[in-house]
């Protein structure tokens, strides 16, 4: 009988060994290898990977979900977007004393588990736009400069390629506005 990914996922969930220590031998060297080329520590990689952990456990048994792609993937996505959200966090930090709040925990931990929903509505919305579209969306957020799409998808013109663009991100939106978890994320 063949495990899937979201058997894995449960595993995960139930708190067996195996599961994580082949998450952690598999994923850490990845995570701990971003975390250390954009600005971090080992210490740092340490914490943003035990937090995903956490963060995936508590999200799951809140509410169950289904992953589509592999564990080990969705998994180094969710530490990503953590140490992301760290980097971000410490630009605002205040260096008064006085003035420096502290976030809760476990309002930190909402906050990336909202931020996880928000990014697995744009990725499973991006999945339902055109070929063509993915593939200009994908060049654009990756900041490839117009002249070179120009040359890779063989557009006319930059500006053919900024009007193509504008169309398929007011798709994007579109889909992720009409769905009903949109609202709900919103209202967060």
């Amino acid at each position: 009988m063949q495990i899937t990914e979201n058997d894995r996922l449960k595993q995960l969930v139930n708190g067996e060994k195996q599961v994580i220590q082949d998450l952690y031998k598999k994923e850490f060297p990845k995570v701990q290898s971003f975390v250390l080329s954009n600005n971090g520590s080992i210490t740092d990689a340490e914490d943003v990977f035990q937090k995903a952990l956490m963060q995936l456990i508590a999200r799951y048994k809140v509410k169950t979900f289904v992953i589509e792609g592999a564990l080990e993937g969705y998994f180094f996505v969710v530490c990503r977007n953590l140490w992301r959200r760290e980097l971000n966090k410490q630009k605002r930090i205040v260096t008064n004393d006085d003035a420096l709040e502290h976030v809760k925990e476990a309002e930190d931990m909402t906050m990336a588990t909202l931020e996880q929903e928000k990014w697995e509505l744009f990725q499973e919305k991006l999945t339902q736009l055109s070929d063509n579209c993915k593939q200009l969306l994908q060049l654009f957020f990756q900041k490839v400069p117009y002249k070179e799409i120009v040359e890779k998808l063989g557009y006319n013109t930059d500006n053919v390629v900024r009007q193509r663009i504008f169309n398929c991100k007011s798709q994007l939106t579109k889909l992720i506005k009409s769905d009903s978890r949109y609202n709900q994320i919103k209202e967060l």
